[in-house]
């Protein structure tokens, strides 16, 4: 024979407590509940976990910056001027320091070898400039023709570090107005 499990107290017609019995505890309170809404208790929310769309917002912009960095940065130094010698003079206080191509033809007589490369003027019209090149300069490198020297101003002075040297009749095809020869002909 089995028998039935125990059943509670107020089930089992024992003796129901009286309100205001001291010995039974009070009723167990409601759950609070925020202001803003349901909750867990307290009121507190969990931390908020970032979204994915901030993610891929965040990661967006910061590879459109380097992105665009890298153009500006890349254009900037594959845009190379070419400034014959007169204008560059005329420019010299805006050139500052700035790195750019000197254009002009050597002026016979003026080279001279040094223990870093060689030393030259350079002229465009009655404008000259003296260039101090530290390098080899190319075996085509000679008076009377023209040239392309890279660099900057340094004082008075044009401080380079490669010499261009195209063949005259290729280049004087190619920029007929730019290059004059010292007795003021077009070459």
């Amino acid at each position: 024979m089995t028998t039935a499990p125990p059943l509670p107290p107020a089930a089992s017609g024992g003796a129901q407590p009286e309100p205001g019995d001291s010995a039974t505890s009070p009723p167990d309170p409601p759950p609070p509940t925020s202001a803003s809404g349901p909750g867990p208790a307290g009121g507190r929310r969990p931390p908020a976990v970032p979204s994915h769309r901030l993610r891929y917002a965040v990661v967006g912009v910061v590879l459109v910056g380097a992105l665009g960095f890298l153009v500006a940065k890349g254009l900037g130094t594959a845009l190379n001027f070419y400034l014959p010698a007169n204008q560059a003079v005329a420019q010299r206080a805006t050139l500052g320091s700035k790195t750019f191509n000197l254009e002009g033809v050597v002026e016979p007589g003026s080279i001279h070898a040094t223990s870093v490369g060689v030393d030259f003027v350079v002229t465009a019209g009655s404008t000259r400039v003296q260039v101090l090149n530290s390098g080899s300069p190319p075996d085509l490198f000679q008076q009377n023709i023209p040239v392309i020297a890279v660099g900057h101003f340094a004082g008075s002075n044009f401080v380079s570090d490669q010499i261009l040297v195209k063949h005259s009749s290729t280049y004087i095809a190619q920029h007929p107005a730019r290059v004059t020869a010292p007795n003021g002909t077009k070459r």
